[in-house]
């Protein structure tokens, strides 16, 4: 009888934790879905300074997914209050907004955000912004 061989465990591919913040319910359980297809993980906040509270109380996203118009702090402010502490600079952030103007889009690349969507947006979109951003490496399945 030979000897057992020792058990190695399985490595597990790290999980992307989202950020989807968006004061639309229905907005943020469509970019759930579609993340949630990729293998992310996923948090929810309705505005940005209930996403800075999670940050705050330690919550360390991948990305976040942020609207631009919300009350108490919308995406833009959110952007740069991220951007102006080191701890989260390793946070990617993606505007996915209403907001077109070429304008805006400059204004919140600048402040710090690494992608911007306009919606409306189709599930192909956010992954290819995903791809782009080295979190998706794969479509969503059929």
């Amino acid at each position: 009888m030979r000897p057992a061989e020792p058990s190695i465990p399985l490595q597990k591919e790290p999980v992307v934790h989202a950020l989807i913040i968006d004061d639309s319910r229905t907005m943020r359980a469509i970019i759930a879905r579609i993340v949630k297809e990729l293998g992310f993980e996923t948090s929810e906040a309705e505005n940005g300074q209930e996403a800075l509270d999670l940050l705050e109380d330690g919550l360390v996203p991948d990305i976040c997914l942020i609207d631009w118009n919300m009350p108490l702090m919308d995406g833009y402010t959110f952007v740069t209050r991220v951007r102006q502490d080191p701890k989260w600079r390793n946070v990617t952030l993606m505007m996915v907004t209403t907001e077109s103007e070429h304008s805006q889009i400059v204004r919140a690349l600048a402040a710090g955000a690494h992608e911007y969507l306009i919606k409306p947006f189709t599930p192909d979109s956010i992954v290819e912004k995903l791809e782009l951003l080295g979190l998706a490496a794969q479509e969503i399945p059929a």
